[in-house]
């Protein structure tokens, strides 16, 4: 029998290298080992674009909505909250509620990742902003494994505007409001788009989407976009 060819590592992929305009920020890498085996796609989308099914209504509902939002008075964004470690995520719109690991950079610059055996779980990467705090915050999951879904198996699917809940070591929680969610090609991964830091605290959840191919694993990714938007 022929040699297969040896697939890329997923943490040598472009979109999750370590790069100079993330290092102030973030730095991570692919949301699992290969996503899992199985041939799950996402929503079409040309890389960049809003995932049909998490678009929220695309900019016909920002037209009809603007009047309407124009004359509700603006709450005061929440303040920075304090670093405190992250220790469950609550997406209540697709029912996830999942303990967080932290997650480091190992000696070659490249973040781990959550457990294959455990693929319920999320990574949350300690070397950056925690739960509230100012700056872009990055938490991480598998979409599949070779036993089945994992935990952001439907991530593509979260809607703009729902929640987004990250519960800290000290009892507070931030909670994070979707502003997008995008399906980016890895050959073409916006690392300043993703990763740049904010002035406010900010969230990117991210998983991975597209086609899988054995040879090369998924061939996108899906990045949710949030800002906090409350504490309690």
């Amino acid at each position: 029998m022929p040699r297969r060819r040896a697939r890329r590592p997923w943490y040598r992929t472009r979109a999750f290298r370590l790069t100079r305009t993330a290092a102030l920020a973030v730095v991570l890498v692919t949301a699992g080992v290969r996503c899992g085996g199985h041939d799950v796609p996402v929503a079409p989308a040309q890389a960049g674009a809003p995932a049909a099914s998490a678009a929220g209504g695309g900019a016909d509902e920002d037209e009809r909505t603007a009047g309407n939002k124009a004359s509700e008075p603006r709450k005061p964004p929440p303040r920075p909250l304090p670093r405190s470690p992250a220790t469950t995520l609550r997406v209540p719109s697709l029912g996830i509620v999942a303990p967080i690991v932290p997650l480091r950079l190992g000696s070659d610059r490249h973040l781990g990742t959550s457990p294959l055996d455990r693929p319920k779980l999320v990574g949350w990467y300690a070397g950056g902003p925690t739960p509230g705090e100012r700056g872009t915050a990055v938490a991480v999951g598998h979409r599949d494994t070779k036993t089945g879904p994992a935990v952001f198996a439907g991530l593509a699917r979260v809607a703009r505007g729902a929640r987004i809940e990250a519960r800290r070591a000290d009892g507070r929680t931030a909670v994070y409001t979707v502003d997008r969610v995008r399906v980016f090609d890895k050959a073409t991964f916006p690392d300043k788009e993703v990763y740049g830091p904010t002035r406010r605290p900010e969230l990117r959840v991210l998983t991975c989407g597209g086609l899988f191919r054995h040879a090369t694993g998924y061939t996108s990714n899906v990045v949710v976009f949030a800002h906090l938007t409350a504490t309690r």
